[in-house]
């Protein structure tokens, strides 16, 4: 996210980064360790607006707080390439033991059924914008996805009821926070709640 993190900087927003073991525990363990890291690095009160942009997993992170132990004064949320209803690639991978090995608990809770964590979560009651990628360099997993991808999820399982705007970029999953474009979008939506649909 250091991409995203020196763009968003360069336009006067304090930035924090956050880093997280995303590979050694559950989505709701990992949520709770998230939220301590931003109280005890925000230092957090009622007044203050915490915009969130997350990759991949990170939104449903976002989802997990919101669910469970909410944020005070929630700003706006830009997810990059979520997995909002889950991913078939974890439908079709994670039984096998290498899947789970490399990804760890909180991966094998991101398909695409109705018990999975995100499809749980339920609708967003903050302002969502959503930006999702069309493109793939990981064709292997795309032929598990159907419909268009962006190597690991769907274009259709990005988005979620309650979302307020949506935007397709020309880019793979794991190059999202340094599309131009979705660089761009992120930072209207920041501003303004809605994206204008850069190309």
């Amino acid at each position: 996210m250091k991409g995203m993190e020196d763009f968003l900087a360069d336009h006067n927003f304090s930035v924090c980064n956050l880093n997280y073991p995303s590979r050694h525990f559950s989505i709701p363990e990992l949520a709770e360790k998230v939220r301590k890291k931003i109280i005890h690095e925000k230092k957090l009160d009622h007044s203050s607006k915490l915009h969130f942009v997350t990759h991949s997993m990170g939104g449903i992170i976002v989802r997990q707080i919101q669910a469970t132990h909410p944020l005070p004064s929630l700003g706006r949320v830009v997810m990059l390439g979520p997995p909002n209803q889950g991913s078939e690639v974890v439908d079709k991978l994670g039984n096998m033991r290498i899947f789970r090995a490399i990804n760890g608990p909180a991966s094998l809770q991101l398909g695409t059924s109705a018990t999975s964590i995100p499809n749980l979560l339920g609708p967003v009651d903050f302002e969502l914008g959503v930006i999702a990628g069309d493109r793939s360099i990981n064709f292997m997993l795309s032929t598990l996805i159907p419909g268009k991808d962006d190597g690991k999820v769907a274009l259709s399982k990005t988005k979620i009821s309650g979302i307020k705007d949506f935007l397709i970029v020309h880019s793979p999953h794991p190059l999202l926070m340094n599309n131009p474009g979705a660089q761009a979008a992120t930072l209207q939506f920041l501003k303004k709640g809605k994206f204008r649909h850069f190309k």
